[in-house]
């Protein structure tokens, strides 16, 4: 509600502040990076489901829902609106962030973090826990580690193009990124 909706009284009562969204702010200069920014890159490559399925090429099949969300809260036949899909998104994204964090230890921008948790949520963390993707990253080989990120476009041993093409954006997005925060 702005103050302009609210009484004479109740808007007398209010700072700024009350109005404003609540939002950490980075020290001067700098960009807070923000878990939701990958989760707008990731929602284009998961697609939305606002129906929860059970996901067959999984294996074993499970439930999902929204953009790609499994676990034991999913139940077939679910609603799941964009809203809900998006945030539930963005906290499914913390397990891969964490990996990343984790297991990469080189200055990444924002740009090439993203391009590293989304392979990490659609693969799993071995992505970058004992690969070569992370041995040539941690190596400074910046190329060579997006390089293999190539390599995780396979599924049954089978190469499909729709996780071929991810891969390629992913890659393109890790190389032609700005300065490093």
């Amino acid at each position: 509600m702005t103050r302009a909706e609210r009484s004479p009284d109740e808007a007398r009562n209010l700072t700024n502040r009350d109005e404003e969204p609540l939002e950490r702010r980075a020290p001067k200069g700098k960009v807070r990076w923000r878990l939701s920014w990958a989760a707008r890159f990731v929602s284009r490559w998961e697609g939305y489901s606002p129906v929860a399925f059970l996901d067959t090429i999984a294996s074993p099949p499970v439930p999902t829902g929204g953009y790609g969300h499994t676990g034991p809260d999913v139940r077939v036949g679910q609603q799941w609106s964009k809203g809900k899909s998006l945030l539930t998104l963005t906290r499914d994204l913390r397990t891969a962030a964490r990996a990343v964090k984790r297991n990469i230890h080189v200055k990444l921008t924002v740009r090439q973090r993203i391009a590293l948790i989304s392979p990490v949520f659609n693969c799993g963390p071995g992505l970058v826990e004992g690969s070569q993707l992370q041995k040539k990253l941690n190596a400074g080989n910046y190329l060579g580690a997006a390089n293999e990120l190539l390599e995780w476009c396979h599924a049954g041993g089978v190469v499909i193009e729709g996780l071929l093409n991810r891969r390629r954006e992913e890659r393109w997005m890790f190389l032609h990124s700005r300065k490093a925060h």
